[in-house]
Order: structure tokens, then sequence, then C-alpha cells
């Protein structure tokens, strides 16, 4: 975007964390980026859920996103409206507690009425590490300054 590093606006404040959690919250499709093994980029639509602060999605063991996420784990997952954009940076990890696979299968079945309580493919949480985001208008207007969040290390 021209003029990006010029958009900090003393007169604005930065966007609440509460507007993007929201944002991830409520899409219905969202894109995920990955690395393949030689480092070529590889973007793919998946569902999910913002679940416990963090983004949780189910793919087959063999699909190219499970197989770039086991040999280079950090990678980003976009919302799908670009207009109320955010970008969660962040690594994600197989999730094997009985109890936290019951919560993301409740959860994913009451916002996409898809039953996964008996999937057998891999269940994976994004935790972020650092989330970018910005609203603009019809004009092309920011609204609110564009905001950076930084998490810590979580293990």
């Amino acid at each position: 975007m021209p003029g990006y590093g010029m958009m900090f606006d003393k007169s604005k404040q930065s966007l609440p964390w509460t507007w993007a959690a929201k944002c991830l919250a409520t899409a219905h499709n969202y894109w995920l980026a990955t690395t393949r093994p030689d480092g070529k980029p590889h973007v793919m639509p998946v569902w999910g859920v913002w679940l416990n602060e963090a983004f949780f999605f189910s793919t087959g063991r063999q699909s190219r996103k499970s197989r770039n996420m086991l040999v280079a784990p950090n990678c980003v997952i976009c919302p799908e409206h670009a207009e109320e954009a955010v970008i969660l940076e962040g690594i994600a990890s197989e999730i094997m507690d009985p109890i936290t696979l019951k919560r993301f299968a409740r959860a994913y079945k009451k916002k996409y009425q898809w039953d996964l309580s008996l999937n057998k493919d891999p269940v994976y949480a994004v935790r972020p590490r650092t989330v970018f985001g910005f609203i603009e208008n019809r004009d092309s207007i920011i609204k609110g300054n564009p905001t950076r969040w930084r998490f810590a290390d979580i293990p």
C-alpha cells in the first residue's frame, strides 16, 4: 500500500485486541499460509475456530498443509475479509489432549454444523506470536491506526 509507513495518525488510537479477536472468531473462511520443505510458500483456505486464544483447525495427515507444518510449524492465518485485515503469525502444534479436542469439536459443530467428534485427522492450534490489523472503508481511508500485537512465547 503506498504510504504505508506514513499511516500512523496521532489523532487516532490503535485498534483494540477485542476487535481482532472478534474477526478471528466470526469469519467463516480463513487463509492458511505454510512453507514447503523446499522453502516455497503454500496457501490454502480452511475452516476453523478461535478458541482459548488460539486458532484451531483440522486437515488430513497427508495434506500438503500437514506435511509442511511437520517440517516448519511457523504459519500465517488470515480471516477472509481483507478490508478488515487480521494477519496472525504463529506456530502450529498438533493437539493431542482429549479435553481440548472435545472443546474444538463442539465449537466446530456449532459454527459449521459439521461433526468432528469422531475425527481421526490431526487438529492443529496456531498460537499467535504477532498479529497485525487494519481497517479501511470503501474510500480506502484508514479508520484507526494499523496495529501490531505481540504475544509472549508460549511453549
